[in-house]
């Protein structure tokens, strides 16, 4: 996502993807980008999948850079579809400030609103949040029936032993761990806070479930594979403290007026993708280390939007 991306010097990257292909700009072909992370590439495959198996003409582009190199291909009309999340529309825009994007439908709506000059359509979003969230071991969950952010504030407030990993920004950002504090009536001490350098959820997932340094809670988005393999419980942002990061399609217009029937290949499979779903699949590709080609069409063949 647009908060964590990596910066790519030189503008190697930037070019190739602007560099676009000639049957694409011709109008010949769907060419389907995605970014170069796990969801990435799990959602692209299933775009391309889908489109490829119901006949349409669509050129690979999967995983070709960190967010703003496809979204500018987007813009530019070097590609013509990949998956976005709908909370970075308001940093595409400036105004992430806005409450909208703190509300599921309303982030959606405003996201296909603003997008709207750029000739973009948003296609109907997955019912899940990858947005910053808190995860606790799951036996820890279950023995103090922790299950949202009001029980874990409460918890932690009556005097709970819970240790938190998280990276710097995490604990320091108004935007991320202060504003769950805030809003859920409970305050770590430097002495609950493990604070690991960068911003990998693996790192900090891995040190909840090991028990790191006493660890038994961490900093985590709330689609990460390797969430359901630690045995990790994200819970949920029952205020909504977080901006909404639901993943849907993005489409150039003109390429939705060209092949509509891509509105409806696309939206039930996206409709289908629960949060415990992508975290399920997402861990296929990065714990158990399956291709994520095949992840996605074994899925899409599951389901039956594959025959």
């Amino acid at each position: 996502m647009l908060r964590n991306f990596a910066r790519i010097a030189g503008g190697i990257a930037l070019a190739l993807a602007l560099s676009g292909d000639p049957a694409a700009a011709a109008g010949d072909r769907i060419t389907v980008a995605s970014k170069i992370d796990t969801e990435g590439a799990l959602l692209g495959n299933m775009i391309l999948a889908v489109l490829e198996h119901a006949g349409l003409p669509v050129e690979n582009r999967l995983q070709l850079g960190p967010t703003k190199i496809v979204r500018t291909a987007l813009t530019s009309g070097a590609i013509d579809l990949y998956p976005e999340y709908t909370g970075n529309a308001g940093f595409f825009f400036g105004v992430d400030s806005d409450p909208a994007w703190k509300n599921a439908d309303a982030a959606y709506r405003k996201a296909a609103e603003l997008d709207k000059a750029n000739n973009i359509v948003w296609l109907k979003p997955a019912p899940a949040n990858n947005t910053w969230a808190i995860a606790v071991r799951k036996d820890l969950a279950d023995k103090n029936h922790l299950a949202t952010l009001d029980d874990f504030g409460t918890w932690v407030a009556g005097g709970a032993s819970v240790k938190l990993a998280g990276s710097a920004e995490f604990v320091e950002s108004p935007a991320a761990l202060p504003s769950f504090q805030d809003a859920y009536g409970f305050k770590l001490t430097a002495d609950q806070l493990l604070v690991l350098s960068g911003g990998d959820t693996a790192a900090t997932e891995k040190a909840a479930a090991e028990g790191t340094s006493g660890v038994n809670a961490a900093m985590a988005y709330g689609t990460d594979g390797q969430l359901a393999a630690l045995n990790l419980v994200v819970l949920a942002d029952t205020k909504g403290v977080q901006a909404v990061y639901q993943p849907a399609p993005t489409v150039r217009a003109e390429t939705l007026a060209k092949y509509p029937q891509i509105r409806d290949l696309l939206e039930p499979v996206f409709a289908s993708l629960s949060l415990e779903t992508l975290q399920t699949l997402n861990s296929k590709i990065a714990v158990e280390g399956e291709d994520a080609r095949k992840v996605a069409t074994d899925y899409l063949t599951e389901k039956g939007f594959l025959k």
